[in-house]
């Protein structure tokens, strides 16, 4: 499923900002390396930025703009790992594979659409459950951030730190979240459903055969979710001076 990005368009300044804290937070050897620490420092000096984040060291700017990171996906991780954090959120809201359209619709016709409600509840629910396992492999990723992929970023669209674990995270992800969400699936009783469904429909004459993966559709939409709304974070943490919520967010971007 492909998400729509941003409601709000960051702003070009806040834009800048976040780039250049990203250009002098990373460990930098040679002159040539040097040089581009210097662009960084410059950009933000440039952008009335030369006090008080002027006067922070190299680690000071690069542990703020770690900690907005951890921040924004940890924000990420508590707002869909609840009840109901999917299941209600019309942008990510998990849908019944396809292939279960047909089934809906024919059940649909003798009064058993309840069931598939019911698996499409279950569905979100599992990824209520798995959702926590993202937290950790933010935090790898964010560890893990290097000069190439600084440079990844500041050449790259307003999006670019999402994209970048996008890149870093979703094999492991994937790895991480199928079984929660195979157990899931089967402790809230949506593989118990989704047999009652079938039998259902399949006691009716004619109907085509239908096949679905549950697990593979709930971790690949949940994933979809989980990045969507790190997109919106890492919009709303270049622009907008209420969710920088600690002392060092404020003092490196200067609100």
């Amino acid at each position: 499923m492909h998400m729509t990005v941003f409601e709000h368009k960051p702003t070009r300044m806040g834009g800048l900002i976040f780039l250049a804290l990203l250009l002098v937070s990373l460990p930098l050897t040679g002159s040539a390396n040097t040089s581009l620490l210097n662009r960084g420092s410059d950009l933000l000096k440039s952008l009335g930025m030369g006090s008080p984040a002027g006067s922070l060291s190299t680690d000071e700017i690069g542990a703020g703009l770690k900690e907005a990171l951890k921040i924004g996906s940890g924000n990420v991780v508590a707002q869909l790992g609840t009840t109901d954090g999917f299941n209600t959120d019309s942008s990510i809201h998990i849908p019944l594979p396809a292939g279960l359209d047909k089934v809906k619709s024919v059940l649909s016709k003798v009064g058993k659409s309840s069931l598939l409600e019911d698996l499409e509840l279950k569905l979100n629910r599992a990824a209520e459950m798995a959702t926590p396992k993202a937290k950790q492999l933010f935090w790898n990723a964010i560890a893990a951030m290097t000069l190439e992929d600084a440079k990844g970023i500041l050449n790259g669209p307003d999006d670019s730190a999402t994209q970048y674990f996008k890149g870093k995270m979703t094999p492991e992800l994937a790895r991480e979240m199928k079984p929660v969400i195979e157990e899931s699936l089967s402790g809230v009783g949506a593989v118990k459903v989704y047999d009652d469904v079938m039998k259902q429909y399949k006691a009716i004459p004619f109907v085509p055969d239908v096949k679905a993966n549950l697990t593979d559709h709930v971790v690949e939409k949940g994933m979809d979710g989980i990045f969507y709304y790190m997109a919106k974070e890492e919009a709303a943490i270049r622009q907008n001076p209420a969710k920088r919520t600690t002392d060092l967010l404020k003092k490196v971007f200067n609100k």
